[in-house]
């Protein structure tokens, strides 16, 4: 009996341990991911990714900001295994993401100069790095930056690869919150960082494959390595094949289902396994997986995909990998002997990546700016370095106080994007090329075009049959609908770029709505349709760009004002609370006395004779109105005065309002002035061309 009562006794400390432990880490990760939320969202208000600040809040909960001492008590040793698993798993949700956003057709039509880019901004940095570990290595004060054990050229190769990496994520991120993802220069930035990842995460493998460094599985036999490549073979030829199905089952159910997700969740685990137990690393086998998941017609699945890991990983896992990473990092533990390292790492890291990327730009002919912007953007580091680091860490590869310095250079590197390309690549240039790009997908042909503002959140409602009508039998001619919507959240975890391919896909059956009406009226529709950060400025630019010969928007548009300011083409607005297609709703016109008055007169006519209505026209408009007022009657236009409200409701009648603009653009919109229209002829306008429409 006293046996057992002993037994039970000693339990019970162990119990009550365990039950503390728990405790414990529960409120760590409750305090991880409340001040990693506070810092990523204090930084985006000033422009800069919320990764970095989630990022810079694990370096300050670590001894850099409270040291070594409270540091230790608040993440107590004997709980940091726990979070050690947490932020692992963490990885290997990230890398999948990595892999699952890298899409090898943005290198179609941009391969050489992506090519030439990303080798450039690869070979450079990666031999300035093998250059500055021979510095460390032999100059006396820096010696100690090489960890103990670890043979030069291991080191020195990891040094290379880690100065070599571009942040594919951060990178797309930083293009998606300023609308240059739409642009040229947008999409060879992509291109070239979609190779550079290809590239470095290769180099990166090799390096480490090739450092005589054990993984967690010293016991496999030496030649274990070498079946990374058949791997990899199998990996794109088999595996990748096979997974269709996803796509399929995808499409047949609507929706991702958790049997659909379940599969990607054990083939991104399994392949992590089997990387790490090849002696590489678990993060190149989750990579690996996300690269070969099917891409053709897939944008929505694989968005659904990212919103799901996204509440997991961003907001507990990731939180906690930077707070690993953020114990190891301890500013305060440098002296002034690391001033000069720290200065010579982010000069090989700045100068190597952007000279790199430069000169490989300027081989191919690309412009001075555009290869300075490309220089500057695959300057981004972000999370991506972080990996790498703890891996170099973990490896024996990178000392403490190296790995304190190479973080600081991520951070600094990453943070410095975004500033300096206001100098190189404006926002107002980038609405601009933004603009000048959708024109060239209409085509160089010149037509009479007639822009449509679609109505917000209502693309379906646009009055095609109104446009026709401005037209006046012109042909050849065409309407371009611009159905700008404001840019949704984007999600943390992934750049964005498949969240707006889903928002595409999901728009094309409305948009094919419009263009199989647009062939029913005889006149071609074309659609541009696309998410952005700020409608206002890029229709502005759209509309500038394309020079319609007429204008058609709703009343309620929010961005009717500013479009208004900067165009010299009469325009039809029809007013708020109007039905889709408004019938015997009448044509109102703001007259004005010079060119503009006339013009909008013209098209107000034109609308009333071919929507059979009658034309209201101010009775204060002066000789020169009264005379127009005339001249149209005679040629049997029904002209009225203006409606008044409804003495019982007191509302107008339906109206559409046309007036002409472009005499003075708004200042405040900052646009060139433009000279008036050339006064109409009403002699020589055939108002009766459009009756039969």
């Amino acid at each position: 009996m006293s046996h057992v009562i002993a037994l039970t006794g000693a339990a019970e400390p162990i119990v009550t341990a365990k039950l503390l432990d728990i405790a414990v880490i529960l409120g760590l990760l409750a305090l991880i991911i409340v001040v990693a939320r506070l810092a990523g969202a204090a930084v985006a208000k000033v422009g800069i990714p919320p990764v970095v600040g989630e990022i810079a809040a694990g370096v300050l909960l670590g001894p850099s900001l409270l040291g070594v001492e409270l540091s230790g008590d608040l993440f107590p040793v004997e709980q940091r295994g726990f979070l050690e698993v947490l932020a692992r798993v963490g990885l290997v949700l990230f890398m999948f993401v990595v892999g699952l956003e890298l899409d090898v057709s943005l290198v179609k039509g941009r391969g050489k100069v992506a090519g030439s880019v990303s080798v450039c901004s690869i070979v450079l940095p990666f031999s300035l790095g093998i250059g500055l570990a021979k510095v460390f290595v032999e100059t006396e004060a820096t010696a100690a930056l090489k960890p103990d054990g670890v043979d030069f050229w291991p080191f020195a190769l990891f040094m290379g690869a880690a100065m070599s990496i571009t942040a594919f994520p951060v990178l797309a991120r930083i293009l998606t919150d300023r609308r240059m993802h739409r642009t040229e220069t947008g999409g060879l930035a992509l291109a070239c960082a979609a190779t550079d990842d290809i590239i470095a995460w290769t180099l990166l493998a090799v390096v480490l494959a090739t450092s005589g460094i054990e993984g967690s599985h010293g016991h496999l036999p030496g030649w274990a390595i070498y079946l990374a490549i058949p791997f990899v073979l199998v990996a794109i030829f088999v595996v990748r094949p096979a997974l269709t199905v996803l796509t399929t089952a995808y499409k047949k159910a609507g929706e991702l289902t958790p049997t659909i997700l379940s599969v990607v969740l054990v083939g991104m685990l399994l392949f992590a396994a089997a990387t790490e137990v090849i002696g590489i690393h678990f993060i190149f086998g989750a990579f690996l997986f996300g690269a070969i998941i099917p891409h053709e017609n897939a944008a929505a699945m694989r968005h659904e995909i990212l919103v799901r890991l996204e509440q997991i990983a961003v907001i507990l896992l990731l939180p906690v990998f930077f707070l690993i990473s953020g114990l190891k990092v301890d500013i305060q533990g440098l002296g002034s002997e690391h001033i000069i390292p720290m200065f010579a790492i982010l000069a090989v890291a700045i100068i190597g990546k952007y000279v790199g990327a430069y000169v490989g730009a300027r081989i191919q002919k690309v412009p001075h700016w555009q290869a300075s912007s490309l220089g500057l953007l695959m300057n981004t580091r972000g999370l991506t370095e972080l990996i790498i680091l703890n891996v170099g860490l973990e490896k024996g590869l990178l000392s403490e106080e190296l790995f304190t310095l190479m973080v600081i250079m991520a951070l600094v590197t990453t943070v410095m994007t975004g500033p300096l390309l206001n100098f190189t690549y404006p926002q107002r240039r980038v609405a601009r090329d933004i603009a000048e790009a959708e024109r060239a997908a209409l085509g160089a042909e010149a037509v009479d075009r007639i822009v449509v503002l679609s109505r917000p959140g209502a693309v379906n409602e646009v009055p095609l049959e109104l446009a026709v009508t401005m037209l006046a039998g012109a042909r050849p001619a065409e309407i371009v609908v611009a159905d700008l919507q404001p840019q949704g959240r984007l999600l943390d975890l992934g750049s964005g770029l498949s969240g707006e391919l889903a928002d595409m896909a999901a728009a094309m059956e409305s948009q094919q709505v419009l263009v199989r009406r647009g062939e029913e009226l005889g006149v071609p529709v074309r659609v541009i349709a696309h998410p952005t950060a700020d409608v206002e400025e890029d229709l502005v630019e759209l509309v500038r760009v394309l020079a319609p010969q007429g204008l058609l928007a709703w009343s309620d548009d929010p961005s009717l004002d500013a479009v208004l300011a900067v165009i010299d083409c009469p325009s039809a607005v029809v007013a708020e609370g109007t039905a889709p297609f408004p019938t015997g709703a009448a044509v109102s016109v703001a007259w004005s006395a010079d060119s503009n008055g006339e013009a909008a007169v013209v098209l107000g006519a034109r609308l009333a004779v071919a929507r059979q209505v009658a034309l209201q026209l101010p009775t204060d408009g002066g000789r020169r109105l009264a005379a127009i007022r005339a001249a149209l009657e005679e040629r049997g236009v029904r002209v009225a005065e203006p409606a008044a409200p409804d003495p019982d409701s007191g509302l107008s009648p339906a109206v559409i309002d046309v007036a002409g603009y472009g005499a003075s653009p708004a200042p405040s919109i900052g646009a060139r002035s433009e000279p008036d229209p050339v006064p109409v002829d009403f002699a020589a306008v055939e108002l009766g061309a459009t009756a039969e429409v």
